[in-house]
């Protein structure tokens, strides 16, 4: 079996494990006669799927028991829709953190349902840094105040959460969730895409403190409506179950691993390798403040950008997939999620220490 490394931003690599376990069971889970992906949303072994899911994941982040764990669709884009119809029905305000494109969307989209304030932007030098920001910045009657933890595109993460005090803070946190260490307690709403470092495209979770639920106005849709899915245990209607029954496999492994500490650890240690390359390279070079680097997604530039395509070929002829940079940045960008061993990492830097000897 012939497997590269793939770097992509998303739907991104999975365990090896995890998918050898999926494929093990994918004719006939348990005895079923069934596959996870015909079994009813209803049935006896479904419900044990996503139980074991909600306790998984409460397990590696430390959920405390005053949130709710729902499983969703329609990605974090839904999200952003979804957080202020939810949430901004006190005031009618919240507060945005702006790091780039994605924060870029949940603030436009948020601009439909009520006032909008930017309390910090890194616009000003192309999202290459994650603005300070503290307690003064925030209105207190703002309904929350938003931020993207880790930006896929721009490269950038925060190293400290803010303290937003009594207004509840909600999180993007699609790119880097499960990849260290986090306290829940500090966020009113985290939300993730699935498509990273949980399981396949198609699932998004959210974790809400349970005193945010309840509070959308009675012309929100049901579909679009936080109590819809804590009411009915996010079986509402046909949840993504195979997702779901992915994303269950991939928390065993993370638990199996050592949980979240050893994952940190992991991950630090694949960053720093291409962090230290990049800094004593003579070629490459990170576009990014040191003090704002994401461990999850790196991206890196060739001053002479004539190259980029040589060395985006060259990579892929040696294993090494989807390295190209997203369209709006431009260069190179290696995104190393939980599932990138690595092994991985450091062929990548012995290739592109190669492709520098030949290209100086």
């Amino acid at each position: 079996m012939n497997r590269v490394f793939n770097f992509s931003a998303g739907p991104s690599m999975l365990p090896l494990p995890v998918l050898e376990k999926a494929q093990k069971e994918l004719l006939n889970y348990q005895d079923s006669g069934m596959s996870v992906m015909e079994l009813s949303h209803r049935s006896g072994w479904f419900s044990d799927i996503i139980s074991e899911a909600d306790q998984l994941l409460r397990e590696l982040l430390q959920i405390p028991d005053n949130y709710k764990v729902l499983f969703l669709q329609g990605g974090a884009s839904q999200q952003f829709a979804m957080v202020p119809m939810n949430l901004m029905v006190n005031s009618g305000k919240a507060d945005f953190v702006h790091t780039g494109s994605w924060s870029k969307k949940a603030i436009k989209e948020a601009e439909r349902f009520g006032e909008v304030r930017v309390i910090a932007s890194s616009e000003d030098e192309n999202f290459t840094y994650i603005p300070k920001v503290d307690s003064s910045m925030i209105d207190p009657e703002a309904d929350y105040v938003h931020i993207t933890t880790n930006n896929t595109i721009e490269g950038t993460a925060f190293s400290e959460i803010p303290d937003t005090g009594d207004v509840p803070l909600v999180a993007d946190m699609s790119s880097n969730i499960l990849s260290e260490e986090i306290d829940v307690s500090k966020f009113g709403v985290i939300y993730a895409g699935a498509q990273k470092n949980i399981g396949p495209a198609g699932l998004t979770v959210v974790i809400i403190r349970e005193d945010l639920i309840g509070k959308a106005p009675d012309s929100c849709p049901a579909m679009l409506n936080y109590k819809t899915f804590s009411d009915s245990d996010s079986l509402y209607n046909t949840p993504p179950t195979f997702s779901i029954y992915m994303a269950k496999l991939v928390f065993e492994w993370l638990k199996g691993l050592g949980g979240l500490p050893e994952m940190e650890r992991i991950n630090r240690e694949k960053a720093q390798l291409l962090y230290d390359y990049l800094e004593t390279s003579e070629l490459f070079d990170s576009p990014v403040k040191k003090d704002s680097r994401s461990m999850m997604n790196i991206p890196f530039i060739i001053p002479d950008k004539e190259l980029d395509g040589v060395f985006i070929d060259e990579a892929k002829q040696a294993g090494f997939e989807t390295l190209k940079g997203h369209r709006s940045v431009g260069g190179m960008r290696a995104s190393i999620y939980n599932a990138m061993p690595l092994q991985g990492v450091k062929q990548l830097v012995a290739f592109m220490e190669e492709f520098e000897g030949k290209n100086k």
